[in-house]
């Protein structure tokens, strides 16, 4: 642990050398500065010719790059890879890539024309291709419109751990889709949320994902700073990471400062922000934000321009 360096000011060369553990203990080093954010591959190439929105990410201050709707299927369809192979846009990037894998059930029926849920499910297949890809981190969840519960989210984080073993970085949790089952946090929610992340914990989740206060609807920093000490405290190591989402990404850079102080009152370890900006893309200024209020202008400067 001694030889891990805080993610927040870690070159590439330090993060080329971690894995799964020591990610994880960088993060916890980086004492809730650490920022991801969320690229979404199936609608567009991206926001600026020429690059991609994973680059623009980590170029305003993002410390982690998640994808989302990633296509394991049909890889044409992953617009935003931009050809590019996941080890190709890592060497780009230069900071842990990640994806996100659905979980609903087998069942659901909810609405699949917005994009190819199937190409993203976290399926046996899928969780090895991670592997083999050689992705830093796993994210279960369920997007907007997938009819996806926590419970879907526990089995799948179950068998990630089962397939990947003890080392690869597991997210998992519930921060969106919330019209059928509430989000974790939710005041309306029918289910013990201390008993759904204690669940999560139990079945291997290494980081436990919740929404951001101020862009839910009704969660308020009091409730989502109770499950984040839940999260620290049931298990010794365990993370928490809050996701600024709801579209409220794509809001102005005043909001995104007020909602980022409200998830440093949680003790969040990780702050996310969402893809819903424009072309799959957050709204660069507001990565920017998230970053200078969240760490300050040191240390996301350093991040913008570490090669």
């Amino acid at each position: 642990m001694k030889n891990v360096k805080r993610l927040i000011n870690a070159t590439y060369n330090d993060i080329a050398q971690m894995n799964g553990r020591n990610l994880k203990t960088s993060i916890l080093k980086s004492e809730g500065r650490v920022i991801m954010a969320q690229h979404l591959l199936f609608d567009s190439v991206g926001l600026v010719r020429g690059i991609t929105n994973a680059e623009i990410n980590k170029a305003f201050g993002a410390d982690l790059i998640l994808l989302n709707t990633f296509n394991f299927d049909k890889p044409e369809k992953n617009l935003g890879m931009q050809g590019l192979t996941v080890s190709e846009l890592k060497e780009r990037v230069k900071v842990p890539v990640g994806i996100y894998l659905g979980c609903p059930s087998k069942d659901s029926n909810e609405d699949e024309q917005l994009y190819d849920k199937n190409g993203m499910l976290a399926t046996k297949a899928h969780i090895q291709m991670c592997q083999n890809l050689g992705i830093d981190f796993i994210i279960l969840g369920g997007n907007p419109g997938t009819g996806t519960s926590l419970d879907d989210v526990i089995k799948a984080t179950k068998k990630v751990r089962e397939i990947c073993g003890s080392d690869m970085l597991i997210f998992a949790g519930k921060w969106e889709d919330g019209v059928n089952e509430k989000v974790l946090g939710d005041p309306l929610a029918t289910y013990d949320s201390k008993e759904k992340i204690r669940r999560l914990i139990d079945a291997g989740a290494d980081v436990i994902d919740l929404p951001a206060p101020g862009t839910r609807s009704g969660i308020s920093v009091k409730d989502i700073k109770e499950l984040v000490y839940f999260a620290h405290t049931y298990k010794e190591g365990t993370l928490a990471m809050s996701f600024l989402n709801s579209s409220v990404e794509g809001a102005d850079v005043n909001t995104i400062r007020e909602v980022a102080l409200k998830i440093k009152e949680t003790g969040a370890d990780i702050v996310a922000i969402g893809d819903g900006g424009f072309s799959g893309c957050p709204i660069p200024e507001n990565i920017m934000q998230l970053s200078i209020t969240i760490k300050g202008k040191p240390y996301t400067y350093f991040r913008m321009a570490s090669n």
